[in-house]
């Protein structure tokens, strides 16, 4: 397959690069500052300098062009304010949804949030309120599509712990965390399972091996 990642220098989509390249896939990381490129060289990935935060649709979609499949992985990240949650968590996510359909990539995963919600719970930090709404709205944004073959994956807090390869991925989980090592493996059996379109997936570590646990949430 080819598969193209926006957030492509990102601590997730590196490791799920790493992973598709090293099994054989052709494998594309969207970043936007071209000082990162020999970062994806190095690990068999081809990088395409593109900012999605001021580029066309028509823009992202060459970049798509050719694509099986398309994973968002980018994020505003910690430290960024209320602004960028908008225009990185939510638009980028939509305009690279939008260039997918138009590209005819339809397998599309999305990295979202657990506990992405329009309607934060009271007492919620501010910040972080806005950030659990962009991810909810381009959440639901995607999953309206019928041009898309869709999956998104809502992972618990994030850690840079040793993968283990076992975790707990269901409708809903509850609270946890997950390393990030787990989450691309996750990903990458995602894009192997094409009957988990139209699913939204929490995911923590748990005791199933990540393969048995797709399989489990795809009903095979």
């Amino acid at each position: 397959m080819r598969i193209v990642i926006a957030g492509g220098h990102g601590k997730i989509a590196l490791r799920l690069e790493r992973l598709l390249a090293g099994r054989g896939d052709e494998v594309a990381g969207i970043i936007r500052n071209p000082a990162q490129a020999d970062d994806l060289r190095a690990i068999g990935a081809e990088p395409i300098v593109l900012d999605l935060e001021s580029a066309t649709a028509a823009e992202v979609a060459e970049a798509l062009r050719g694509a099986d499949a398309a994973v968002f992985a980018a994020g505003a990240g910690p430290g960024s304010g209320p602004a960028r949650k908008e225009t990185v968590d939510r638009a980028a996510a939509v305009l690279f949804a939008d260039a997918a359909e138009s590209a005819g990539a339809r397998r599309f995963l999305i990295v979202s949030s657990m506990g992405a919600t329009l309607e934060p719970p009271p007492g919620t930090d501010p910040v972080f309120a806005v950030y659990l709404r962009a991810k909810a709205a381009a959440d639901a944004a995607i999953s309206s599509r019928t041009g898309l073959d869709w999956t998104i994956l809502r992972p618990g807090t994030l850690t840079n712990d040793p993968g283990t390869g076992r975790v707990h991925l269901a409708a809903r989980t509850g609270p946890g965390s997950v390393p990030r090592d787990d989450v691309a493996a996750v990903l990458a059996e995602l894009l192997d399972t094409p009957s988990t379109a139209g699913l939204t997936l929490e995911l923590i570590s748990g005791n199933t091996p990540i393969p048995v646990a797709v399989k489990n949430v795809a009903g095979n």
